[in-house]
């Protein structure tokens, strides 16, 4: 089966898993979803992720990813996609979103990588907006 945004999908399977609780979650590998997680690890949402093999296809890499909570409670509140496959968003330095005056992070693919808005407001690039986080 084809997935059509696999962003989108990992957005999805973290949301989910936050919802049931669960310690943690399987994501097909990517190195661009490499690249997300560790934005989100850097801004303090998850705790790590490790690259698994599966039992019965060696060549299939998952991520399997743990998610952080804090006394119970998920520490992402809400998280959504915004540039998807049928409508890109782009935005400029000077106009990255500010995610609930600040609560949040918005990251953003720039030519440096994947960077959370503050990070990109620092040095001064625009980019994709691939998701908000709160």
């Amino acid at each position: 089966m084809t997935i059509t945004d696999p962003i989108g999908d990992m957005l999805a399977r973290i949301r989910n898993a936050q919802q049931r609780s669960h310690r943690s979650v399987l994501i097909p590998n990517s190195k661009f979803k490499r690249y997300i997680l560790d934005a989100m690890i850097r801004e303090g949402f998850l705790i790590n992720y490790e690259i698994t093999k599966d039992n019965n296809n060696n060549s299939y890499e998952s991520l399997k990813v743990n998610l952080k909570y804090v006394h119970g409670n998920p520490v992402i509140r809400e998280i959504s996609r915004i540039s998807k496959p049928g409508r890109r968003i782009y935005t400029r330095s000077d106009s990255l979103p500010r995610v609930q005056n600040g609560l949040g992070v918005a990251l953003i693919s720039t030519s440096k990588g994947i960077l959370s808005d503050n990070e990109a407001r620092e040095q001064k690039l625009g980019g994709e907006i691939i998701c908000n986080i709160s």
